[in-house]
């Protein structure tokens, strides 16, 4: 282990002693929390001296490390934060940090024309607006779509590393359609968003199709170490590329779907196309438009295009536009009951 890395350990040791208020701490208390947390990592007793911790303290005070901890001595043997509230975990990003920052976000945005750049462009400008805040003590002036009170997200982590680890997870699940909760085997292949909500995509055998769960539907998550996981070369954009959301109804092959959008919709539609397929038919004199879409029908799409209301219609296949014309029927129908 690097020296660095031993020193930060050492801080934090120190850092977590000197928070807890209610307990008297000595030089040689210090030497021992710092020794332990050292040897857990490591793995092998190497006591710290006497002079190493002194140090450590001195330079937590000062401003190089920028922690400025104000740690006194009371009684002559006491070491104490004379703030209660301090922690070195808490200091916020100092001028300098900022201006490194900066720099930072500057430099890699100039790589905006590489791919890559489409991965990270929304982390850089998060990054910018953090700063911003930071510098002018304002308010963020960026706020992403989210659902606080979303159900399942502390499982993202957890389905994360047993994607990365290759492991077999034990899922009790209970959908929106069963009255009971069941318990089944899961190998996980990746996690995708759709709309807000998040989704674990995966098998549940190697003989079933690809299933989606939904987070905010899981009951409990358990791993299985002794199941073999399916490494299968699961290629989530070919097999995502003709649907709208995460219903794919395998073995169902795209179609071409026609609609006609009025003169409000239009921009929107145009600038946010429906999907990556859409291709503009025809410009109406009245700035209504018809586009097409090569996709495969599911429950996402036709809850985009009901969400149009009156502002589009499905011209074609026939069957689809005869199912939004019964749905749309019974909503009204709700209206004149």
């Amino acid at each position: 282990m690097s020296q660095n890395k031993n020193a930060l350990i050492r801080y934090k040791t120190i850092d977590k002693c000197l928070q807890n208020k209610y307990r008297q701490w000595t030089l040689e208390d210090l030497i021992e929390c710092c020794s332990d947390a050292l040897f857990e990592y490591e793995g092998r007793e190497n006591r710290i001296s006497k002079r190493t911790i002194q140090m450590d303290i001195q330079l937590m005070r000062s401003e190089k490390l920028g922690y400025n901890a104000p740690i006194v001595v009371y009684d002559k043997k006491y070491y104490k934060y004379d703030d209660d509230e301090f922690s070195i975990t808490d200091i916020p990003l100092n001028e300098t940090d900022m201006n490194v920052l900066t720099e930072t976000v500057s430099m890699l945005k100039q790589f905006k024309d590489f791919s890559l750049f489409n991965d990270v462009s929304d982390i850089l400008q998060r990054l910018e607006d953090k700063i911003y805040a930071e510098k002018s003590h304002t308010k963020p002036v960026i706020y992403l779509d989210k659902n606080e009170g979303l159900k399942g997200l502390h499982y993202l982590d957890e389905v994360y590393q047993a994607i990365i680890k290759k492991i077999v997870l034990l899922i009790t699940y209970k959908s929106f359609k069963s009255k009971e909760e069941t318990k089944f085997h899961f190998h996980p292949f990746i996690l995708k968003e759709f709309n807000n909500r998040w989704f674990v995509i995966g098998k549940k055998k190697g003989s079933a199709p690809i299933t989606n769960l939904a987070l905010d539907r899981i009951i409990g998550i358990d791993y299985d170490f002794n199941l073999t996981y399916l490494e299968e070369d699961f290629d989530a954009e070919q097999f995502y590329k003709n649907v709208i959301g995460v219903t794919v109804n395998t073995g169902l092959a795209p179609r071409k779907i026609e609609l006609w959008i009025d003169a409000i919709n239009a921009p929107y539609v145009l600038t946010k196309p429906l999907h990556q397929t859409q291709r503009l038919i025809k410009e109406n004199e009245d700035k209504s438009i018809i586009v097409h879409l090569l996709i495969s029908p599911n429950y996402e799409m036709e809850r985009i295009l009901l969400g149009f209301g009156d502002g589009i219609e499905v011209i074609k296949p026939e069957n689809l536009r005869n199912r939004m014309k019964k749905i749309l029927q019974k909503a009204l129908n709700k209206y004149d009951e």
